[in-house]
């Protein structure tokens, strides 16, 4: 019998792609669950768009739960909270997340997991980084990066939605500046607009607002679902 699962979901790629490969893989995945910081950096969480995070459940047809959390020292804590909330309310019996390389993450998801006695899964760990994105688009998650923090990355690129092309770029230039090419250092963040579950597409408009050559953001002013064919 597979578990009932509720996976962290912060909208970009890796929480995608961890929903998709455990519906693959036969579990039941009952809840996302998105934390959203009130600041903007944080050491535990990405910091998404409650609109866009409400889309996509949406549009994959899968109940999303959503905790604030305004104070950096409560960030565990706030997920200790919503974890309770989930376990009562939809019986869940494993936390899953789109960890793929932070131990700093993963040993704290699975710290308050284990509170809870659920079991942690962790379908992206130790995915080879040189090829993810390649991976990804080819299993038709298709994403726009939000945000870039790092040397080398074009700002160009934000808010576009990404091809294999693009691709096969990025894994270049990661080559000759030194980023990690699946951004696990956080030299970007993305966020996922169409999925092999997603009914509906969703579209991003915004505009891109350059704070230094490392530093730059895909402000988004306005999003919306539109049908698949």
């Amino acid at each position: 019998m597979f578990l009932n699962t509720a996976v962290l979901f912060t909208g970009g790629k890796d929480s995608v792609f961890a929903v998709h490969k455990l519906r693959d893989e036969g579990f039941n995945v009952k809840v996302l669950i998105s934390i959203i910081p009130s600041y903007e950096y944080s050491m535990l969480y990405h910091k998404p768009y409650p609109q866009v995070l409400m889309l996509q459940a949406y549009s994959m047809g899968i109940p999303l739960e959503t905790a604030m959390v305004v104070d950096p020292g409560r960030e565990e804590a706030v997920l200790d909270e919503i974890l309770a909330r989930c376990v009562k309310r939809y019986r869940v019996s494993a936390l899953a997340s789109g960890a793929v390389l932070s131990r700093f993450q993963r040993e704290r998801f699975e710290k308050i997991a284990l509170k809870h006695g659920l079991e942690t899964i962790h379908p992206n760990w130790g995915i080879d980084q040189k090829t993810y994105l390649r991976t990804l688009t080819n299993y038709g998650i298709r994403f726009i990066i939000q945000s870039i923090t790092t040397m080398g990355l074009p700002h160009s690129m934000l808010g576009k939605v990404l091809s294999l092309e693009d691709v096969e770029r990025i894994l270049v230039l990661s080559e000759k500046y030194g980023f990690n090419p699946s951004f696990e250092g956080g030299e970007a963040e993305t966020i996922v607009v169409d999925a092999p579950l997603f009914k509906h597409r969703l579209q991003c408009e915004g505009g891109i607002e350059e704070r230094s050559i490392y530093e730059a953001f895909f402000n988004i002013k306005k999003c919306w679902l539109i049908p698949k064919n």
